[in-house]
């Protein structure tokens, strides 16, 4: 046991703050035999005096001076760290670490973040740079607190919120033959040059939901980090793109590119807020999930809502 504990701290601190033994035990809800018994087992342990005894107020030795120096230092700190384990224990407080598995998805994820902190000032915050790693394992692990995805894995300890359904289409360069075509056949890509983000193909909804069902493999496949970039690439013939439907809204209305459905009832991924299960129902992290989805619904244009049930492995 050590010789100084937070109890001798908290009782000389009612002491020097009430001036009296009787008072002092009040505050710390002793008797004053018991208070007076705490003290001078300290001053044993210590071997010296706290204060000079029949003194009103009370006169502190210079042990009792330092002690109640070291109080004044490390109380505050304690109370504040016990305050931040009562928000932690209600789902007030927390970490969020989290990783993004669609590029475009910054677009809305920047403004969420932002509206967030301005609810939940005392929440961790922040974004693994990146996407060279596997997100949803990191997140079993307890490496990251919340993933963004349209790849949902059947792995046991993980919640998915699903967040809303888009539309997977087609953009092509203004005048391209597949314009003319009412909706994308997979065969119409066989010799098309695809430009997509340098992400697996196996994370892409143009290969998975479409052309790999078909079995259907590309000309070529060119990647560019970008979506400005990818469009540009787009608009100068240089390819084709496949895009979630709010991506391409912008570059539709500026006429820089054509945009058709893949298949005649288009493809239609849902988006998912990922987390371990022991934290799904956390006050701060289903704060979160539920500001991203009003961000998303005031700003995106042509998502759908999504159901939990849409979820299948």
């Amino acid at each position: 046991m050590s010789q100084v504990e937070i109890r001798h701290l908290r009782t000389l601190v009612a002491l020097r703050d009430t001036g009296s033994l009787v008072e002092a035990a009040e505050r710390v809800y002793l008797t004053p035999s018991a208070l007076s018994h705490q003290i001078k087992e300290l001053e044993t342990r210590i071997g010296c005096a706290l204060f000079v005894r029949k003194t009103r107020p009370v006169r502190f030795a210079s042990a009792g001076n330092r002690l109640l120096k070291l109080a004044d230092e490390v109380l505050p700190r304690v109370h504040s760290a016990e305050l931040d384990l009562q928000r932690l224990a209600g789902g007030e407080s927390g970490r969020i670490f989290m990783a993004i598995e669609c590029h475009s998805c910054f677009e809305w994820l920047l403004p969420a973040i932002d509206a967030y902190r301005d609810d939940w000032s005392d929440v961790e915050l922040d974004i693994a740079s990146g996407f060279h790693f596997a997100p949803l394992p990191a997140l079993a692990r307890g490496d990251l607190d919340l993933v963004i995805t349209a790849d949902p894995v059947n792995e046991a300890g993980i919640h998915y919120f699903p967040l809303f359904s888009y539309e997977a289409q087609l953009a092509v360069a203004k005048g391209h033959e597949l314009g003319q075509k009412p909706w994308i056949e997979p065969n119409d890509l066989a010799e098309e040059v695809v430009i997509s983000y340098p992400v697996d193909r196996d994370r892409l909804d143009l290969f998975t939901s479409f052309l790999d069902l078909a079995g259907v493999e590309p000309k070529r496949i060119r990647h560019a980090e970008l979506t400005t970039m990818i469009i540009q690439l787009v608009a100068s013939g240089r390819g084709v793109t496949c895009l979630p439907n709010w991506a391409l809204h912008e570059y539709l209305e500026n006429d820089y590119v054509e945009v058709r459905s893949l298949g005649e009832e288009g493809v239609w991924p849902t988006l998912y807020g990922a987390v371990r299960s022991d934290q799904a129902d956390a006050p701060f992290i289903s704060g979160f999930i539920e500001v991203a989805k009003t961000t998303c619904f005031s700003n995106l244009r042509g998502i759908v809502t999504a159901e939990l049930d849409d979820l299948k492995f």
